[in-house]
């Protein structure tokens, strides 16, 4: 609906703070407290370029904090909540205070903050873990709750799609697909069909496809891990598909066992550090045992620290042995990642796709790999930018 002309000076006399009283007016009542909040976060100052800006002035007390992170939740919707939050953590290095359990208890838990704690999980005290781990539990429950079923139902139905055969023994004939594709050779004297063509299962083998989720946990990839972590255990879950989970940065850790436990799991990434792809596409080397069966999803920017022509090598051995690579360069909804494109043209090059992938649109990437369609062109219809492949 339109917006008045008051209702539009209160709106920007809030962006610009107390400076603008007198051409634009005082404020009061909830509008005050509102800026006061605001004011709090983005208080005037100089910026570097000597132009002025709304700056930081919480401060350092933690009690300050804790009623600004009440009052924010009282004034502003959740998405804004969630929004001030993580400026607060950037502007105002604030992540000491995420150290204290009754810092933790008054923020709105979302993925970012799961990454924040994430990376501070080495030196969470004591009396802090058991809050912090609750605070995580919460995010990844809401995230399964929300991504759980599209993922199974995408990941089910391609599978049924691979393993369908049109020369099924009795026991594996799906019946109601072969009557549909026979419906007409129907014999009205006999009131019978005719089938002509069968499609049944096929013969189900205790897993159909096997899954490597490869994930780069240094700092610059939080938000991805945490997504990464919740969506291989929900696959974990899925007994037709063997799921393998390798977080690494200059060193690789094999976090599989703990997918059934995805706070375990996160907690179990360090993030942070450096980044050595190579090494960790070595150790991967091991897991796969029937390429033309495995999906190998590498999550990183591809800031590669290692040795960059050793591990375009190893994918162009993963590619020709033949499994299904795929190079997500984020699995985040932030929008266009920070990545290197030389060496994302360099897997283009041979034949691996490298994009990013919000997390409502991974269940139907993983059915077009698990069916193995062109992932090149699954990205091009969901009009997702790839880089070209470098000359």
């Amino acid at each position: 609906m339109p917006v008045d002309d008051t209702e539009r000076l209160r709106r920007w006399r809030l962006i610009l703070s107390t400076d603008t009283d007198d051409c634009l007016g005082r404020l009061s009542g909830d509008d005050a407290e509102m800026d006061r909040v605001l004011a709090m976060l983005y208080n005037n100052g100089p910026r570097q370029d000597g132009q002025t800006e709304r700056q930081a002035g919480l401060g350092a007390s933690s009690p300050r904090v804790n009623r600004w992170l009440g009052d924010i939740r009282k004034y502003f919707p959740t998405p804004t909540v969630r929004v001030m939050q993580k400026d607060a953590l950037e502007r105002l290095n604030l992540t000491r205070m995420l150290l204290e359990p009754e810092m933790l208890e008054g923020v709105e838990p979302d993925v970012h903050l799961v990454a924040t704690l994430l990376t501070l999980s080495r030196v969470i005290p004591d009396k802090t873990r058991d809050t912090a781990r609750e605070v995580v539990r919460k995010v990844v429950v809401e995230l399964q709750r929300k991504l759980a079923n599209p993922l199974i139902q995408a990941v089910r139905g391609s599978l049924n799609k691979a393993c369908r055969t049109n020369k099924p023994r009795p026991h594996e004939l799906d019946w109601h697909r072969t009557i549909r594709a026979n419906l007409n050779n129907y014999l009205h004297e006999h009131r019978t069909i005719v089938p002509e063509r069968l499609i049944g299962y096929g013969h189900k083998r205790p897993s159909l496809r096997d899954v490597v989720l490869c994930v780069d946990q240094s700092g610059s990839m939080g938000t991805s891990v945490v997504y990464s972590g919740i969506f291989g255990a929900v696959m974990a879950s899925i007994p037709a598909v063997k799921t393998r989970m390798v977080v690494f940065d200059t060193a690789v850790v094999d976090l599989t066992d703990d997918l059934h436990d995805p706070v375990d799991l996160l907690f179990g990434t360090q993030l942070g550090g450096g980044t050595d792809i190579n090494r960790a596409l070595a150790y991967c080397e091991g897991l796969v045992s029937r390429p033309h069966n495995t999906v190998f999803v590498l999550i990183t920017d591809l800031y590669e620290g290692g040795n960059a022509d050793e591990m375009l090598q190893r994918v162009a051995a993963f590619v020709e042995s033949g499994v299904t690579f795929v190079c997500l360069l984020a699995l985040n909804d932030d929008g266009a990642p920070a990545f290197n494109s030389h060496l994302a043209a360099k897997l283009a090059a041979i034949g691996v796709p490298s994009f990013a992938c919000t997390p409502e649109l991974f269940p139907d990437l993983m059915a077009a790999a698990i069916s193995r369609q062109d992932l090149a062109l699954w990205a091009a219809r969901h009009e997702i930018t790839i880089p070209r492949k470098s000359r």
